[in-house]
């Protein structure tokens, strides 16, 4: 058992062979932290905790005036008595008050992992689990945090739950998954922020006194910040180095927070956005917080990204899809937008097969009047002026041709403009007497309502209860305005929020295990709704609405700091770029394409021959190194400089690949050596290209030559097979 409690020292040691994590107990009442870091053989408690009479400092123990719950290194925030750094819960009493006591009361050490009840969370192989109960004796309430800790990752998870036991009604006015202070305020702070189309930026700058944060209330984790942090030594690069990493498994409203304190620590506290969240906690019932990973790293940022990467494949993912190849697609939409019919879709699928492409997917406009985006969300009835024969006729027909089929849905929006809308009009979000605010000319639908989550859930099982869709692309376009429902009292609305989400989940939840077999891409807007919440239930997503090469070499580099290559959707699209008008050749977006989960966006029909054969071309190289690109480890090699140049390496037992990313072509160009650094020392690999035999350590510290290069967005492969 990895969780060990010394009930003389009064602490817990929760260890493995990377980590240690070891909580205290102080006046038989606090629970405060210890240590976190490089695995310790035992603890002994020499860092021990210095107490100095401070002024100006409150003191709840009468008799000494040396102990300051304001000083202390706590695993919780206190409320109303001393704390008064950034706090990880509020609770609003029956009298209006939000003064608790919770004090230490029990603690049970487990064997695997709890499911959290509603919500999604790394599943409990190999791990072992302490739950801490800290007890507020004039409420009658209960704080129960859980720690998880695996045999054989760096990882702690966290989360919290709330059990009220007393007769009055309570409201959560912030529930908060976890707090730790650790003893240092020398890092920098690693954040991964951006736009609609430009997601997943890097960013790096030195903590300050004072509280810096990042957070959404737009109803989703959102493409500005994605819900995660990481605290880095300033010497910290991508291959050395330490790093505590903090991602949070939720896919709404959330706050990620480091607080630089006067003494000499940072404390760290990440949750559900409080500002926009409430909850009504009644006798008898609990409230369960979304779960946190942190994840702790010596070995720089690529050492926390394999880490990330191992987590969510082996312990998050659909469990059907953790290591089923995924096939190569053409997705509809750059091609055709709303405007095909049926006869032009069976051309193009032709085209695909011809190519090589496995899975022809069918995106928006299939439904309802759905020429363009101002009607129909909600009416999921078949358009057959489009398919004559509705998708079931159009899946036989793809199926005939060799092909798998997918659809595209956006399931949680309404249209003004549909029967759905028209027919009940209160499932959508409101608020009364206050319009209702449109986004990409839509509504959303009010998950919070069970009676809606039902209507979803039989809604897409009437499709996929046919066995003829093999894909889904589950799509959301919008944030959440008017967040209010009309199934619910006043003293509620801010709970919706934090309700619409475990309506989705549950939705979520049932349609993916009832339909396991198919695979579901989760979508917003691409990375608009990117977080590990939605990775429990479909393994990858579509990274971002923007797939010019050059923008996605960005995009892709950044989100590989939390997910591996498998989960980011990356497909080549036509040139001039859409969203951009960047003409890159077609090699490089193949590249870019094929380290994410490869496919294409584009209208075969309309490429030259020369074209169609390039691309088939990239799909019989990828088919043959599939296993590599998609289950290989992924390494970043060179950050982007100021030319936008860049490169990674993926590696498995077999073989090993280096894609070179050029950015913009330029004068006087530096000679170029590019190491490896993660190839065998003592393996012979041979270049695929050249025939040349060389050993992992010349590639890894001698490196490769980078040639001089006159043209912009060029990509180079180097590609060896382990001998």
């Amino acid at each position: 058992m990895p969780i060990l409690y010394d009930s003389e020292k009064q602490f817990f040691h929760l260890t493995n062979s990377q980590i240690s994590y070891v909580i205290g107990i102080e006046k038989d009442r606090y629970l405060v932290h210890r240590y976190f870091g490089s695995a310790l053989p035992f603890y002994t408690g020499s860092n021990a905790l210095q107490r100095i009479d401070r002024g100006f400092a409150t003191n709840p123990d009468e008799l000494d005036r040396s102990f300051s719950l304001n000083a202390l290194p706590m695993e919780t925030s206190t409320q109303g008595n001393g704390d008064h750094r950034i706090s990880n819960y509020q609770i609003r009493s029956a009298n209006g008050s939000n003064v608790t006591n919770f004090f230490y009361r029990s603690h049970k050490i487990t064997s695997g992992k709890p499911v959290l009840p509603g919500l999604p969370s790394l599943r409990g192989e190999q791990a072992a689990t302490l739950e801490v109960s800290l007890y507020d004796a004039v409420q009658d309430l209960e704080m129960v945090l859980l720690y998880s800790i695996y045999d054989d990752q760096p990882v702690i998870t966290r989360s919290v739950r709330f059990e009220n036991h007393g007769t009055n009604t309570v409201f959560l006015e912030n529930a908060g998954s976890m707090m730790l202070d650790l003893p240092s305020t020398q890092f920098d702070l690693i954040t991964l922020n951006g736009a609609h189309t430009n997601e997943a930026n890097l960013s790096r700058q030195p903590l300050h006194a004072g509280i810096q944060k990042i957070e959404s209330s737009r109803g989703t984790s959102s493409p500005q910040h994605q819900p995660f942090l990481a605290l880095a030594d300033p010497s910290t690069n991508e291959f050395q180095g330490e790093v505590y990493a903090f991602h949070f498994i939720y896919s709404g409203n959330f706050a990620a927070q480091v607080e630089v304190e006067q003494y000499g620590s940072s404390r760290i506290q990440l949750g559900i956005q409080p500002e926009t969240f409430e909850w009504r906690l009644e006798p008898k019932q609990d409230f369960q917080t979304p779960e946190v990973v942190i994840n702790y790293s010596t070995a720089g940022f690529n050492g926390m990204s394999q880490t990330f990467h191992d987590l969510y494949q082996q312990h998050l993912v659909p469990a059907a899809w953790q290591k089923q190849e995924r096939p190569i697609l053409l997705n509809t939409w750059e091609a055709n937008y709303f405007d095909f019919h049926e006869t032009e879709l069976l051309r193009q699928a032709d085209l695909a097969k011809e190519t090589g492409i496995e899975l022809f997917v069918l995106d928006d406009g299939w439904f309802g009047q759905r020429n363009d985006d101002t009607s129909s969300l909600g009416d999921w009835q078949e358009n057959l002026e489009k398919l004559p024969q509705g998708i079931a006729g159009l899946a036989d027909k793809i199926h005939q041709k060799g092909l798998q089929f997918g659809l595209w849905f956006e399931p949680e929006m309404i249209s003004r403009n549909s029967q759905l809308f028209k027919t009940h009009p209160d499932w959508a979000l409101q608020v009364p007497d206050y319009p209702l605010t449109e986004g990409r000319r839509q509504y959303v639908l009010d998950l919070s309502q069970t009676v809606v989550q039902d209507y979803l859930i039989e809604m897409l099982s009437s499709y996929l209860a046919t066995g003829k869709i093999d894909y889904i692309k589950w799509d959301m376009n919008r944030h959440l305005t008017e967040v209010g429902s009309l199934a619910f009292p006043a003293n509620q609305q801010k709970e919706i929020s934090h309700r619409y989400v475990l309506g989705l989940y549950r939705i979520l939840e049932i349609i993916t295990s009832k339909y396991p077999e198919c695979l579901f891409e989760n979508c917003s807007s691409g990375g608009g709704r990117f977080d590990p919440g939605m990775m429990h239930y479909m393994p990858q997503t579509w990274t971002s609405d923007n797939t010019d090469a050059l923008c996605r070499s960005q995009i892709q580099y950044g989100y590989s700091y939390l997910y591996p290559p498998i989960m980011m959707g990356a497909h080549v699209s036509p040139v001039p770029n859409h969203q951009v008008g960047r003409i890159t050749n077609l090699q490089t977006r193949g590249l870019i394409a094929m380290s994410g989960n490869f496919g294409y966006e584009l209208d075969l029909t309309n490429l030259p021959a020369n074209q169609q054969a390039e691309i088939a071309q990239q799909i019989t190289f990828y088919k043959a190194h599939r296993s590599l690109f998609q289950f290989g480890r992924f390494y970043r090699l060179q950050p982007a400089n100021e030319f936008f140049a860049t490169a990674w390496l993926v590696v498995n037992k077999e073989e090993a690949a280096v894609i070179y990313f050029n950015g913009l072509a330029r004068p006087a160009v530096p000679v170029k050596y590019l190491k490896t650094h993660y190839l065998e020392d003592q393996a012979i690999y041979q270049d695929l290209a050249t025939g040349q035999q060389i050993s992992g350590a010349e590639l890894n510290y001698a490196g490769i030559t980078i040639p001089r290069i006159k043209e912009d967005f060029a990509t180079l492969l180097f590609h060896w097979k382990k001998c």
